[in-house]
């Protein structure tokens, strides 16, 4: 049995890629509600696009799990 340590390397280099990724998108998510809510909170009102943006973050990271999900149960 012959273990390919390239390719275990890929692996590992291309899921902490994804993980880095999602978790700063979530967190830009996040950092868009939190500049609403001191909008409404500061008596500003606006904020939307803010609320999109955030959205759009949410939306883009459930999206990246679905295809992680999908490409987990494709069959070869």
């Amino acid at each position: 049995m012959k273990i390919d340590w390239a390719a275990i390397g890929s692996v590992i280099g291309v899921s902490l890629a994804v993980t880095v990724g999602l978790v700063a998108l979530f967190s830009l998510g996040i950092a868009g509600l939190s500049r609403r809510e001191r909008a409404v909170a500061e008596g500003d009102g606006g904020g939307a696009l803010a609320v999109t943006g955030a959205y759009v973050c949410f939306a883009a990271c459930a999206a990246a799990v679905a295809y992680g999900i999908h490409l987990i149960m494709a069959k070869g």
